[in-house]
């Protein structure tokens, strides 16, 4: 496939994120933060696919992405935002939650605000297993089953709902400003509203049959009713929070454990996923003449819903046709967005206003049994 970028690092990579750039400008987004784990000493680091890259050019191929810094992390770096334009979150194995400031003027990183053991058992701590941003607040969510609200101008925490699941929370997303959703190891989705006292949730969505763990979470930026989950199984999962309980969609993405899934965030009609069995995939509904050139040439499947297909014209929204309900009307198609490979791609984020040219960047790794020395990958 064309316009792929790889760079082999020595760290494993866990999470990788795009830095957010303004809707306001036609600035393509050129550079971004990643995140180790399973290292002797993990780190938080700033890379940079544009000219800022600095002098790295001459020991790599243009289009290489060069790192401009990187700063210490205590435990895995189990996921990874940006709050602002400088600012950075992360979700620590340690149960700890920190905030680093990317210094873009010296390009050095600093730790600005630091939650040790927010996530804890009486005796441990508990691995902070997601983080979900809308600055100034953040919201946590851990192995503890326990979520938590911070605010970045506040040392003290704002809200702990202590027994908000029985087994481990492993993602978060806003749904709304003051809703999030989250999802569990017994493959429950579960809405939460703040603006009630209470510490239950609004509203429990849930797998039939086995009790499949869900991984991930991405809502749809535009129709937040619309939800997207992926889990152990690699199938991926369409919701509509108002009309039902179980998922209203079901299409077999992947053949292991789906890390992430996220929405195009200003072209929806995009999705992407990726996965422990090697393959980042990105799903669309337009016909072969209106795919980005960017992403032809990866294109060879069909994934069949087991409840709604997309329509044949591919004009409609993605999300509007996974809830059609009309089978006959068309047929979902994916891209292969990487070479074959077998190891896992463990994380990915999209961002950009033109489809035609927006990046995608995505974390993987040697090996997940490899020795802390051995080299980890990113590509764009």
């Amino acid at each position: 496939m064309e316009n792929v970028n790889a760079k082999y690092v020595s760290q494993k990579v866990s999470r990788t994120r795009w830095k957010p750039v303004s809707v306001s400008t036609l600035q393509q987004p050129d550079v971004f933060a990643a995140g180790s784990w399973d290292n002797e000493d993990n780190k938080i680091s700033i890379w940079s696919i544009g000219s800022n890259g600095g002098s790295d050019m001459d020991d790599g191929f243009e289009g290489d992405p060069q790192l401009l810094c990187e700063h210490k992390h205590d435990g895995d770096v189990l996921d990874l935002q940006f709050l602002d334009q400088d600012r950075i979150v992360t979700a620590s194995s340690t149960g700890a939650v920190s905030i680093y400031r990317h210094h873009q003027n010296s390009q050095t990183i600093s730790l600005a605000q630091h939650w040790a053991r927010a996530h804890r058992y009486p005796c441990d701590n508990a691995p902070c297993t997601g983080v979900v941003c809308s600055s100034p607040e953040i919201v946590t969510v851990g192995e503890d089953g326990r979520i938590i609200v911070f605010r970045a101008d506040q040392e003290a925490v704002i809200r702990v709902i202590e027994n908000a699941d029985s087994s481990t929370i492993h993602a978060v997303t806003y749904l709304r400003t003051t809703e999030i959703l989250t999802v569990n190891s017994i493959g429950q989705l579960k809405l939460w509203d703040f603006r009630q006292q209470s510490n239950s949730p609004s509203q429990i969505l849930s797998l039939s049959g086995d009790r499949v763990p869900l991984h991930c979470v991405d809502r749809h930026p535009n129709q937040q009713h619309i939800v997207a989950t992926g889990g152990q199984d690699g199938m991926l999962c369409v919701w509509d929070v108002r009309q039902s309980s179980a998922p209203f969609s079901l299409m077999e993405a992947h053949s292991a454990e789906m890390w992430e899934v996220h929405f195009h965030p200003t072209n929806p009609d995009h999705l992407f996923t990726c996965s422990e069995d090697g393959s980042l995939l990105h799903w669309e509904t337009s016909s072969q003449s209106d795919m980005p050139s960017f992403l032809q040439g990866g294109r060879n499947t069909s994934m069949m819903s087991r409840s709604a297909m997309a329509p044949a014209g591919g004009n409609q929204s993605l999300v509007n046709a996974w809830l059609s309900g009309d089978s006959s009307k068309g047929r979902l198609e994916t891209t292969h967005m990487l070479p074959s490979q077998t190891l896992s791609v463990n994380s990915l984020d999209v961002l950009g206003q033109f489809e035609g040219t927006s990046p995608v960047v995505g974390a993987g790794e040697v090996s997940r049994e490899a020795a802390a020395e051995d080299s980890g990958r990113m590509q764009r």
